[in-house]
């Protein structure tokens, strides 16, 4: 039986997970039906730009994301304490840029002396709408079922696009983020969707690449801000060039087929977050195989288990040691 998505997402244990969304009926999110030649492609600048957006309304960041033929990754930061501090006004206008609201939350944002009762009521609605700006699940709701719409009118059907249940795993530590965003950003690589992650379109790789030559990180995606410190800003806690790089030579390995030594130049990285160089290259590319509900090092998945009660996950755990 699967575990109740309350149970999977604990912002006490981790604030990121990933997050796949896969189709049905031998449905197609994008690329070209091989029985009747049909392309969908279109449809993934309908997925990127609906993720984006619910980026920009959420206090939910995209760590990373790739669009492929039949199913969607992305891994996720949930920001609790941004969303704490949106005041009334912000949650509300924030909402109402997915939803209507209610007579009284438009009231409220609309101005003017408005009486006690309505002011109460909308204060009650937007703490109920704050709470749904960082749920996992409200987000990939918003994020599934107008694409969902969308196709279903394209393909002139009715029914479920997506499977019921979107998968997510809980990302207990710094080894198991990094390894899961590599695992992403190289997906259309080991799919054989495209040849080097700068031409993976519609992915989170190339958004960031782009924005490199620009000399910048790209606003819609959560930033690397390096080692943290005091008065840092949020971000992943890695260097964008280390992580450009432990990528680039991962798929590169990935794309020759071998399993053998990673060049010299990725082992700072790897030793910080101890992780061997074998044991890199496995769980880099066999991600969702290799791994269940939760993943982390040894300590973060005993952790968890011992404050979940729950039996612990040997398989992870040897795979990130």
């Amino acid at each position: 039986m699967p575990m109740p998505r309350s149970q999977q997402v604990c912002l006490d244990d981790t604030p990121y997970y990933h997050c796949v969304a896969r189709c049905v009926r031998r449905a197609f999110l994008c690329g070209e039906d091989s029985f009747t030649g049909t392309s969908y492609e279109h449809r993934r600048s309908w997925v990127e730009s609906r993720l984006l957006f619910l980026a920009s309304v959420f206090s939910i960041d995209v760590c990373a994301y790739a669009v492929m033929t039949n199913h969607l990754h992305v891994v996720l930061h949930i920001d609790s304490d941004s969303a704490k501090n949106w005041s009334v006004f912000e949650v509300l206008e924030r909402w109402h840029r997915l939803h209507k609201g209610t007579s009284f939350t438009q009231q409220y944002v609309g101005g003017g002396t408005l009486p006690a009762y309505v002011i109460a009521l909308a204060e009650a609605a937007a703490e109920t709408y704050r709470a749904r700006l960082i749920d996992l699940s409200w987000f990939m709701k918003e994020l599934n079922e107008p694409i969902a719409r969308k196709a279903n009118a394209e393909d002139k059907c009715t029914g479920h696009f997506w499977e019921g249940r979107f998968k997510s795993q809980a990302l207990l530590d710094e080894a198991a983020v990094m390894a899961c965003m590599a695992y992403v950003d190289l997906n259309p690589i080991r799919s054989g969707i495209s040849e080097t992650p700068e031409d993976s379109d519609f992915t989170s790789i190339k958004k960031r690449v782009v924005a490199v030559k620009a000399k910048h990180q790209p606003k819609a995606l959560y930033p690397f801000v390096g080692n943290p410190r005091t008065g840092s800003p949020n971000g992943l806690p890695f260097e964008l060039v280390d992580y450009l790089v432990l990528l680039d030579m991962t798929g590169r390995i990935v794309k020759a087929g071998k399993r053998g030594s990673i060049d010299v130049s990725l082992l700072p990285i790897l030793q910080r977050l101890n992780i061997s160089s074998e044991n890199w290259l496995c769980i880099a590319t066999e991600f969702e195989a290799r791994t269940g509900s939760v993943v982390g090092q040894e300590l973060s998945i005993d952790h968890y288990c011992e404050s979940h009660q729950r039996q612990c996950n040997r398989k992870s755990i040897k795979l990130l040691a």
